[in-house]
């Protein structure tokens, strides 16, 4: 099948390339010249494990092309995938839509034949109906354009795979109107429905809910555990002793039990704060005020954190060196979007300590967005001379440091555990004062 991809980002490039590797021809769309040449030249802009290899495949093999024009898009396929961002406005809770309004009415007038525009963007409930008939009112006369929805369930560091062979596909389709998105996506899908995948079809409304749900629910989860984390820390419990107990029960579960600093990213954060937005605009701004706590137990985390580090420098963190492993907001990736590494960075350097920074793949974008922070080269440059070590994303890298060569390195050896992923009998064993969130 011939379709467009409308937006080469994260999302948008990662569906292009594995929507090719499924056999499909596919042309990625956008309007930043400099991310087109990448992708074009067989480069991915951001770092997403076993990408660039089924990105160059497919563009060698004639699958995957790109372009910034509309006009092609339109002529090329009658099928076309939104897959834009959709990012917190500034200053507010809600979702900025602008560049999914700005794809919508950019295709819309140039379409020439029945087409269907399945969106995967994260949007509040309420926008596909909206799109759709901006969509109908924009178009050529007899020419039918239907929206649908398709959200995306991707994991960074998992995309690929989960692209290929996702869990669940969820098809939104307004049954109001004349529909062939079942049809189309059953064809665009086949692979994996054959390989056992459910597939669910619902309204437009229920399909941008599940989206919603399903990353309110993750981070509520995430948030509970950080919050038994502060008991335990008052009672002298060990959280990921804890974690591991309840996680037997398969109503419960052990995913998203690893207490730490939290979660952020391009996603949870800024999505479940749409969410209570757009609850709030339909008036059920009481059913998802609890998420409100989630956020906030979140952002405790961070500021426990930099505080254990003060405490570990004898109560203040003026004139202190501090080696800070892990800038990505979650290992496997390069995405720094709301990191609590980098924010801890942050708070301790303008608590007057100086900060090194090292992590594998997330160095570039760190910089950008942290400048004055200080970078090394390695995660032993990174402990040259710091009175405290701090792990804040959980790379193997740092999983499997030697503590022993380490502590040839360091000026004290302390370390906090920002993601309860060390070994600290063998960090013990070495000599070193080990500390973590929600453990004694």
């Amino acid at each position: 099948m011939r379709m467009t991809v409308l937006g080469t980002g994260y999302l948008g490039a990662t569906h292009a390339a594995c929507m090719a590797d499924l056999g499909h021809e596919v042309l990625g769309v956008d309007v930043d010249p400099s991310k087109l040449a990448k992708l074009e030249a067989g480069e991915v802009p951001f770092y997403e494990p076993g990408l660039q290899e089924v990105l160059k495949r497919n563009i060698d093999q004639g699958r995957l092309k790109f372009t910034d024009s509309y006009a092609e898009a339109a002529d090329f396929a009658d099928v076309h995938f939104l897959a834009v961002g959709t990012p917190q406005k500034r200053g507010e809770y809600a979702a900025d839509l602008s560049y999914v309004d700005s794809v919508v009415e950019g295709i819309s007038g140039l379409i020439s034949r029945p087409s269907i525009i399945f969106g995967k963007s994260t949007v509040p409930v309420g926008t596909a109906e909206r799109l759709g008939r901006r969509a109908r009112e924009l178009a050529r006369d007899g020419v039918e354009i239907e929206v649908a929805w398709n959200p995306e369930f991707l994991r960074e560091g998992h995309a690929v795979d989960d692209t290929l062979r996702p869990d669940r596909l969820v098809i939104g389709v307004d049954s109001s109107q004349p529909t062939r998105a079942e049809e189309v996506a059953r064809e665009i899908y086949s692979d994996a429905i054959a390989n056992g995948t459910p597939i669910v079809i619902t309204n437009l409304a229920t399909a941008e809910l599940v989206k919603a749900s399903a990353n309110a629910f993750l981070a509520t989860k995430i948030s509970f555990i950080n919050a038994i984390a502060e008991v335990c820390e008052a009672a002298g419990g060990d959280v990921t002793e804890l974690a591991d107990a309840i996680g037997y029960d398969d109503r419960i579960g052990r995913k998203f039990l690893n207490a730490g600093i939290g979660f952020g990213g391009g996603c949870l954060p800024k999505d479940i704060r749409a969410f209570m937005a757009r609850a709030g605009e339909l008036g059920a701004n009481e059913a998802l005020s609890f998420l409100r706590e989630v956020d906030q137990i979140n952002m405790r985390r961070r500021a426990r954190m930099v505080e254990m580090a003060r405490e570990a420098c004898g109560g203040t963190l003026l004139g202190s060196r501090i080696g800070i492993l892990g800038a990505s907001f979650k290992p496997d990736s390069d995405d720094v979007r709301d990191s609590p590494a980098l924010n801890v960075a942050g708070q301790i350097q303008l608590n007057g300590a100086a900060v090194s920074v090292y992590d594998p793949k997330a160095m570039e974008n760190s910089r950008r967005l942290f400048p004055t922070l200080d970078y090394a080269a390695s995660a032993f440059d990174a402990c040259q001379s710091a009175d405290v070590v701090l792990v804040l994303t959980e790379w193997q890298e740092f999983i499997r440091l030697d503590p022993k060569q380490l502590s040839e390195t360091v000026r004290s050896r302390k370390v906090i555990d920002g993601r309860n992923c060390l070994d600290f009998d063998r960090w013990r064993a070495a000599g070193w004062n080990c500390r973590s969130l929600g453990r004694p």
